[in-house]
């Protein structure tokens, strides 16, 4: 049977078909949320309701959303907020789409903290997403989050917010360690994602990452795609007790840089690159040296 094109079934069919023509990474799932977000239905509804006609001012909207994914522009900035390791948060221009590598990241931070009340750091929180889920996942952990960019902090503050971890989230803003205030340190453990996209291989990157998100987010200075790494890794020993983990995230030609970055440290022992789920090295782990 074939969809009658004013219903939902019939609409998703059209746009999508459209989205793959103008070479949109994942045309129908951009416009089953796109829909879903219109429709107020979940992607299981929205199946359910696959012979529902759509009014005009449902149409107009959906098709306003569908143009500007036709440019390319995330589906996250469309919606305006992306859910991470099973959170909602709020996501613009100003902060980095959280990805599900990240989730990789913070399923590695968990699994070094166990349950014990633990303080850490996370540099570069973006949106705060990383922060989010580890102290929605671990309640006796007390996070400091870093970041340069006021208007990425003033997002990562609004996502706080909403998940109600004003007494346990600090926000800093500042580059890097040089955020910190007095009496910040010693944490247990660090958390980065920091820049480690070479702009010498720009075009490695989605144009959707690109054109959208924020550059200071995005790229190492050129040729040196393990450079921020470098700069956190040598100040650590500084702000961490000795025996403490930095878990890192990497990746596009920066993952043995990186590695070796931290390789280079005297006061870092313990190194690994670890593989993502799709066998890509992805983490970074190591250990500041007793006696450090």
């Amino acid at each position: 049977m074939v969809a009658r094109p004013d219903t939902v079934l019939g609409i998703l069919d059209a746009a999508s078909a459209w989205l793959e023509s103008r070479g949109v990474d994942a045309p129908r799932r951009s416009v089953e949320l796109l829909m879903g977000h219109v429709l107020r239905l979940d992607r299981l509804h929205l199946y359910l309701a696959h012979d529902r006609p759509l009014s005009e001012s449902e149409r107009s909207e959906l098709r306003a959303l569908v143009a500007r994914r036709a440019q390319h522009e995330p589906v996250a900035h469309l919606l305006g907020t992306w859910d991470f390791y099973g959170h909602e948060l709020e996501v613009n221009r100003d902060v980095l789409v959280p990805r599900p590598e990240t989730e990789g990241l913070v399923e590695l931070v968990l699994k070094e903290l166990g349950d014990s009340p633990a303080r850490v750091i996370d540099l570069g929180t973006g949106s705060g997403a990383i922060a989010i889920a580890i102290a929605l996942e671990r309640p006796l952990v007390e996070l400091v989050a870093v970041d340069r960019s006021a208007a990425a902090l003033a997002v990562a503050a609004r996502n706080v917010a909403r998940h109600g971890l004003g007494s346990r989230v600090t926000l800093r803003q500042g580059s890097w360690w040089s955020a910190l205030a007095a009496g910040d340190a010693p944490f247990d453990l660090m958390v980065a994602n920091p820049p480690y996209c070479d702009p010498q291989r720009a075009n490695d990157v989605d144009d959707d990452v690109r054109r959208y998100e924020p550059g200071d987010a995005l790229w190492s200075p050129p040729g040196r795609p393990a450079a921020c790494y470098e700069e956190i890794a040598a100040a650590a020993p500084r702000h961490l007790r000795a025996g403490a983990r930095l878990c890192f995230e990497t990746g596009l030609g920066a993952a043995e840089p990186a590695r070796d970055a931290l390789l280079a440290q005297p006061s870092l022992c313990d190194v690994q690159l670890l593989d993502d789920l799709e066998g890509r090295p992805r983490y970074l782990v190591a250990r500041v040296r007793a006696g450090t």
